[in-house]
Order: C-alpha cells, then sequence, then structure tokens
C-alpha cells in the first residue's frame, strides 16, 4: 500500500478536537491544495471564508440545532430517534478553526466550458477542493468535520454572503482528539457499516429518451356602484335573453370590475407552481413517498406532467417554484429557486417552522408574482405540489374555520380508507400536541407549509398589483383562506375555478360565500383546475368585447 493509500484510507469527518490552533502554514498548505483541485472550465468558482469568532461560531451552532430537530422528528423508530441523538454531528464551538467552502455562481453569467450540460459542474469543482483540502490535513496531522445539517438560506443571510455565492456547508478545523479506532465514526458507533468495496456496475444497453420540448400600480379607484350599473347594461343589452350566458355573465362582469374598464383583456395569463416537502409526509399521511415531489418537480420541468399539457393547449406560462423541496435541483433548469429550507419540519413533534420562516414565504411569493406582473401580466393562476400538503392543509383549514379535523381530512393523493383513518388520528394528535397561542401567526408557523405560505404572500401581492386570481382546488384554497383572513377585499379578484373531490373543499367555498366553474371531481393539483378553467374565462371576456347589441345588431330588445 502506498502512502497516497494511506492518506485516502485515515481521512475521517472528524467531529472531536483538541484545542490545539491550526499553524498558519499547515492553512496555508491544505487551501493550496484545494487551489489545485478540478476547477471546470478554469472558472476558480471555488471560494473561501474562515471563521475564528466566537459570536458567529454560537450562531451557526444555533442553525445547526434548529435543523437538528428536524433530522430526529424524520424518523418515528423511537430506538433509531434514541441512536441518532447519542451521535456526534459537529465541533462548531469546539474546532479552533471554522471553514466555509463556497462556489460562485456568477461564473456561469458568461460562457463556461464544461458547463452546458449541467451548470452543477461548478458546485462539483468545489467539492473536489474540499476533498483535497481534507487530504492535505490528514497528510499534516490535522483533520476536518463537514456539517450540512443547515439551513443553508439562513446560513448564507447570517454570514452576509452575496446572492451569488452558495456555501457546501460549515468545516470544523483542527488537530483530531481521536482515530476512531481507524474507522468512520459513525461505523465505530454501530449506525452503519461502510461497505468494503465500491459500487460498480457496467450499463450496455442504450435507452431511449422521450424527453419533450417544455415551452414554457393599482388603479385608481372609480365610482363603483355607477360603474357596476354600467357594465351590467352592458351585459344585458347583448343580443341574447338577459340571463342567458349564465355563470360567464357574472365572470365578465367580475373581470370587467376588477380592471375597472368596460373592455376588459387578459394579458400573458401565468400559472405558477409551488412545490416543497412537509416533515409530516414522513408519518403515512400519504399514499406516495416524500421522494415523488422532487419527481414531479422533474417532471413539471421536461413537460411531462397534466398543467404542462394544459397550459401549452391554452397558451398559458407556467413558471415551476422551489419553495422547500427536500432537493438540490440543478442550477440549469426553468426553475424558479425560492427554497426556505428542504421540507418543513414534522408538526407532530413540534413546529413545522419558524414565524421568521413564514414571513420569508411571503416575502419570497410577493417577490415572485410583483416579477411576473411586472411583464404585464394580469392574470395568474396558483398550482402545487408537495407530499403530505393535504394533510398540512386540512389542519390549516381546521384551525381558521375551527372546524373538527375529521371535517377537513380527505384522500389526498388517494389513501385507501384504513390509511384515511390513520390519517385522522395523526392530525387529531398534531392539533391535541399544540400548546401555543392561539394567534394566528404562531399557528401558520406551527403547522404551516412552505409552498402553502408562498402562495398567500403571491395571492396577496396579486391583489395589491390587481391581477385576476384564479385559485385552483384545495390545497390553493386553502392558501386563498389564509390570504382572504389578511386581506378579505381579495375575493374581488378571484375565480374559484372548481370545486375539488376533497371534502373539505365545499366548506371553504361555502365560508367564502363563492361559487366554482366547473365540477370534474379533480383533485391533482398542480394548478390543473386553473388551466381547464381558462377557456371558460376568455369566453366571459370574448362576448363582452365581441358580440353585438341588440342596438348595433338592428334586433329588437325586450
Amino acid at each position: 500500500m502506498t502512502y497516497l493509500d494511506e492518506i485516502l484510507k485515515s481521512r475521517r469527518d472528524t467531529r472531536h478536537f483538541t484545542e490545539d490552533q491550526v499553524p498558519d502554514a499547515v492553512l496555508e498548505k491544505a487551501l493550496q491544495a484545494g487551489h489545485w483541485a478540478p476547477s471546470v472550465g478554469l472558472t476558480d468558482a471555488t471560494k473561501y471564508y474562515l471563521i475564528r469568532s466566537a459570536e458567529i461560531k454560537k450562531a451557526i451552532k444555533d442553525l445547526f440545532l434548529d435543523y437538528d430537530e428536524k433530522a430526529i422528528s424524520l424518523t418515528d423508530n423511537e430506538q433509531q430517534k434514541q441512536a441518532y441523538k447519542a451521535l456526534k454531528l459537529e465541533a462548531i464551538e469546539e474546532a479552533p478553526l471554522g471553514l466555509v467552502i463556497c462556489y460562485d455562481r456568477s461564473v456561469l453569467n458568461n460562457f463556461t466550458i464544461g458547463t452546458v450540460g449541467s451548470n452543477e459542474a461548478v458546485k462539483f469543482s468545489a467539492v473536489c477542493a474540499a476533498q483535497n483540502i481534507w487530504l492535505s490535513l490528514t497528510e499534516q496531522g490535522y483533520s476536518m468535520g463537514w456539517v450540512s445539517i443547515l439551513n443553508y438560506y439562513q446560513f448564507k443571510q447570517l454570514l452576509g454572503l452575496p446572492e451569488n455565492m452558495e456555501p457546501l456547508g460549515y468545516f470544523c478545523v483542527g488537530k483530531a482528539a481521536t482515530n476512531y479506532d481507524n474507522q468512520p465514526m459513525l461505523q465505530q458507533l454501530n449506525w452503519k457499516q461502510k461497505q468494503e468495496i465500491p459500487l460498480v456496475e457496467e450499463i450496455s444497453i442504450l435507452q431511449e429518451s422521450k424527453v419533450e420540448k417544455v415551452f414554457f400600480d393599482s388603479k385608481k379607484e372609480i365610482d363603483a356602484a355607477a360603474f357596476a350599473n354600467a357594465l351590467q347594461l352592458k351585459i344585458d343589452q347583448k343580443t341574447k335573453p338577459t340571463g342567458s350566458l349564465g355563470i360567464l355573465e357574472v365572470l365578465a362582469k367580475q373581470i370587467g370590475m376588477v380592471f375597472q374598464t368596460l373592455e376588459p383583456k387578459i394579458i400573458k395569463p401565468n400559472i405558477v407552481v409551488f412545490a416543497a416537502d412537509h416533515g409530516i409526509a414522513n408519518h403515512g399521511v400519504s399514499a406516495y413517498p416524500q421522494d415523488v415531489t422532487r419527481q414531479m418537480v422533474n417532471n413539471f420541468l421536461i413537460g411531462g406532467a397534466a398543467i404542462n399539457v394544459f397550459c401549452k393547449q391554452n397558451k398559458i406560462q407556467l413558471a415551476i417554484v422551489d419553495a422547500g423541496v427536500n432537493y438540490d435541483f440543478p442550477m440549469n433548469t426553468d426553475l424558479i429557486s425560492a427554497k426556505i429550507g428542504k421540507g418543513t419540519l414534522s408538526f407532530l413533534q413540534g413546529p413545522a417552522m419558524s414565524k421568521t420562516e413564514v414571513e420569508l414565504c411571503f416575502i419570497k411569493g410577493s417577490e415572485i408574482v410583483a416579477t411576473i406582473a411586472k411583464t404585464g401580466s394580469n392574470c395568474i393562476g396558483f398550482g402545487e405540489m408537495g407530499i403530505g400538503n393535504t394533510a398540512t392543509a386540512s389542519i390549516l383549514m381546521s384551525i381558521v374555520l375551527e372546524l373538527p379535523i375529521q371535517d377537513c381530512v380527505g384522500k389526498g393523493t388517494g389513501v385507501n380508507d384504513e390509511q384515511l383513518i390513520q390519517k385522522i388520528n395523526i392530525l387529531k394528535k398534531c392539533l391535541d400536541n399544540y400548546h401555543g397561542s392561539d394567534d394566528l401567526d404562531n399557528k401558520l408557523a406551527y403547522f404551516g407549509g412552505f409552498e402553502i405560505m408562498q402562495m398567500v404572500g403571491g395571492m396577496l401581492q396579486a391583489k395589491e398589483a390587481n391581477m385576476l386570481i384564479l385559485v385552483d382546488g384545495f390545497i390553493c384554497s386553502v392558501a386563498f383562506l389564509i390570504a382572504f383572513k389578511k386581506n378579505p377585499s381579495i375575493t374581488k379578484n378571484a375565480i374559484f375555478c372548481h370545486s375539488s373531490a376533497e371534502q373539505g373543499h365545499q366548506k371553504i367555498l361555502d365560508y367564502l360565500g363563492v361559487h366554482t366553474l366547473l365540477q370534474l371531481g379533480l383533485r391533482l393539483g398542480e394548478g390543473t383546475g386553473c388551466a381547464i378553467a381558462f377557456p371558460i374565462i376568455e369566453s366571459a371576456v370574448a362576448f363582452l368585447n365581441e358580440m353585438a347589441s341588440f342596438e348595433s345588431a338592428g334586433v329588437s330588445g325586450q
């Protein structure tokens, strides 16, 4: 065995350090080794930040502790939970030196060789640098420990990193206090045994690819009563019996009132699908595993989902938002990154999110819709994707409407009767476990979901921008319900596109005193109801603008 082999084998993810300081010469040599690592397109996109401040270390430790609680809640196995709690997973305050290894996304603003397939190659270069640093420290008698159990958004904010600088995590650097009996710590503590040999498989069959290309200041108020009369008169003067176009007449009047014109136009319609994961999904409330959220977002991005088909059919712009999926998506996708965290915590054991995270959700959702409004769009539909989010929405509905949880819970992704009973019992337990204040914002934080709260912020912004707001099914209606609690006038701008098969949906509609355009038994989500209903909305505008009046057609009126 060569000396290099010995170094590779003895490298450890260290969690126990002595108080010995790291000499400048040792650090310089290690960082130079990192600089020698492969760098895609010779971009020099990797950057290092040193942390010696005790105050900063403590703040980072607090971030770790917050997210470590999330990790603990991801298992219902009590033995595994206790084993996890016994592990030492960081030495943020104990290690003499902290190192933050980052990659600079701004290098992608210029042509970069090697990134045409995936912008993630820039990140991979930084990982190579991290490994070189690790090996250099090991060779010099020092070591490093990688801490990734952090909310990366808050981590960046805390360090004041620019938007384009993305950290791999926090690395504890120092002289190792133990060699863990010459084996990885997790293996030494019997958490899991590392395989003796690498996993290798040869691919010899070419698979066919079937990927399709994806096509992806409020007005001054007028005399509302007088204008409403003028709109109604125009509708009644069309060459038809009064009221004979039914809901289309109601729609036409609503749209005219929103835009405050007798000749309204729908401009650049958009649908935005917000996606996020939910900690409660780990407790058997869904028929599908959490990873389906990631899989479906990828499906949206390649144009294979129902919402892609219907948006393409009806010429609607589609945007997908990563509000908090438990996955790092490649940067070279048509994905709006608004990730607050990698899924919420499980509200079976504690708060799903902090009040700060709720506010961040409102801000992110608002910013996304404001950006769309600046393109000239005056019509926006909301959709969602997130395994477990019907459970989250059911709890929120129960809280806002003060209804028993069993009156709010439905089958979601298609759980069977036995699973539905289990889902109701779990959610009852979640509500029983809550001992916080009756303040709505506290409850939104405790039981909320990243994508639901971002939709709330987006809907409120859409009202501020005086856009038509298309509301999809149950989960989007729960988001609207919260937005309504914050601004009751938002209903003037809202069109409820369909009645969901979820039992709680009709109760929300009744509470709001609104009716839907369609009753198709839909419970897919994704904003599909908005896209399917859109031609009906266009028809309302078309008859108001283009249909002849009795006078212009020379037809005798009633």
